[in-house]
This record gives C-alpha cells, structure tokens and sequence, in this order.
C-alpha cells in the first residue's frame, strides 16, 4: 500500500510545524491572514504548486500550471467571504527559458482573469545555483479585503448545519508527491490531460451567492490534508459527517487502484473530488440552490 509520507511528504510533520508557528505569526484566519483596518480586514493569502510542476514539464504542458497558482490563492481568500483585489507572483528558475516563462505568465493572467483580478506585478528570479538544471518554481501572493460584520470565519458554525459542495476536476495542486510515485508512463501516459487539469476557481460562485443575501457560516477549500481541511473552521466539539453521494473524477479511482491506496489514505491526501464547502443553516439550502450557480452543487453532508 502507497502512503504520501514514503513519497517524502509528511503531513503531521507539517501539522506540527503549524502548532510551534502559532505564536509567531498575528490574526492567523482559519484560510487566510487577516489585517485589521478598522471596519474591515484586508486577508492575505500565499501558496505555490508544488511538485505538480514536474509533472507538467515533462509533458510541456504549462498552460495550466498558472491557473493552479492563482486558484491556490484566491479559493483561500474567498473562505474568508473576502473580495480578492489583486495578485502577484514569484517565478524561479535556474536559467528563465523565454517562452516557458511567458507561457506560464499568459497562464497566471488567465487565473486573474478567471478570478476577477489583476496581476499588478510580481518578481522574476535566475537562481543556478539554488535549482537543479532547467527547473523552476513559482508561487503567488493574493489580497483581498472583506467587511468585520461580514467576515465568514466558521464561528456560527452548529450542529446540525449543512454541508454543501462544489466539485473538483481532479487532483488539482496536491497530492502530486504521491501521483508522481504512481505514476507509470505505458499505464497513465493517456490521462495525462487529466492529471494535470488546472485547479477549479470558485471565487465567482461565492461572491454571487453572497452578492444574493445567501447566508454562509463557513467555507473550507479542499487542498493538502484533504477533507479534514473543513475541520479547520469548525467549532470545538463539531464534525462532519460525510454522505457517500460524492461523484469522483476517474483518475482518483485508477491512482487509488494502481496505487493500492486505502480510503483513509485518499481521504486524508487528495480532494476526492470535493473543491470547496460551504456549511450553512439547513433552512437556507434552498437559497443556495435556487442562484443561477455555473457548475453543480451536491449537499454532502451535515455537522455533527
């Protein structure tokens, strides 16, 4: 049976590493850093790709991976109920290529776009002595600004509320680790377009649900550590409870079965096919559903 830690990912190391930070760092939110401006908070969030990037440079297959950084920030943002404002970037790499560079910039706009945003600048980096021969990282840093009164924190959060989600498109920008450790060329060559799907943004459907009075108690992005992520904004002494109504992309299944994955190992690693929650009241799931939403909601589960 494959584990994420043998692919050298540890995740209650990380875990761990968060509880010895928390003295450290001001107003951390339960998906975003929150900075007091007196009626409102500015939320900041940062976040990379991660090892997906290997992947997608074997393929030349980059137009992606600029998505990924944007919805990496952005989706955190949103959990907040924050209006993201602005993005920049940080792009590494041992020696810039020209044209992998401005593919991947076209990418990172094409995620600004999607989310409503501009990218107002960011930072280009030659490092050969850092990173290996023709590799390169990148990373973003997104702002957004949301009213206290209206800050979505989790806090109203009881038992009994309703959990409702959207769906992924796949693995989106976690677990790659793992995928690559998987990965066989002559078994999964041929879902290649599948495996590196760029990461869904969902900051258009909450701000539209907001926009239209929907109340909203908490929201959780689905990324590294799976669907305990919703653990993070829920109330000592909450859980959830998960129905089995969750429709996963394909490649979860083949990954899980080539793999030799057990469920608590892909529950605890990947999406499994769950982008974003929302938790509210069970009285306003009808709001939810009642908004002209682009792309499906399923309620999939309730707080116990």
């Amino acid at each position: 049976m494959n584990l994420y830690k043998e692919s050298g990912v540890d995740v209650a190391k990380t875990d761990s590493l968060v509880k010895d930070i928390s003295g450290l760092v001001d107003n951390i939110g339960g998906f975003g850093g929150l900075f007091d401006l007196g009626d409102s908070y500015l939320v900041g969030a940062t976040d990379g790709v991660g090892t997906k990037i290997l992947l997608a440079q074997e393929y030349n297959m980059l137009d992606g991976i600029g998505i990924d950084c944007v919805a990496m920030c952005v989706n955190d943002i949103i959990c907040t109920g924050a209006r993201p404002l602005f993005f920049l970037d940080y792009f590494a790499s041992s020696n810039v290529d020209r044209d992998q560079y401005l593919t991947i910039l076209n990418s990172i706009k094409n995620g600004c776009e999607q989310a409503g945003i501009p990218l107002i600048g960011g930072e280009t980096a030659e490092l050969p002595s850092l990173l290996p021969d023709k590799h390169f990282d990148i990373a973003g840093f997104c702002v957004g600004i949301v009213k206290k009164k209206e800050l979505i924190d989790g806090s109203k959060i009881k038992k009994g509320d309703v959990i409702i989600t959207f769906p992924s498109n796949g693995f989106h920008s976690n677990g790659y680790s793992l995928v690559r450790k998987i990965f066989n060329k002559d078994k999964h060559e041929k879902y290649i377009d599948a495996i590196l799907k760029p990461t869904e943004i969902y900051v258009k459907e909450v701000l539209n649900l907001i926009d239209s009075g929907v109340i909203i108690k908490g929201i959780a992005h689905i990324t590294g550590g799976g669907l305990s992520n919703l653990n993070r904004i829920l109330p000592e002494g909450l859980k959830p409870s998960w129905k089995d109504n969750i429709t996963r992309p394909f490649v979860f299944d083949i990954f899980q079965k080539d793999g030799d994955i057990s469920d608590e190992e892909m529950s605890q690693v990947f999406n499994n096919g769950i982008g974003l929650c929302l938790v509210v009241d069970p009285k306003d799931v009808g709001k939810v559903f009642a908004e002209k939403i682009s792309r499906p909601a399923v309620v999939a589960g309730v707080i116990e």
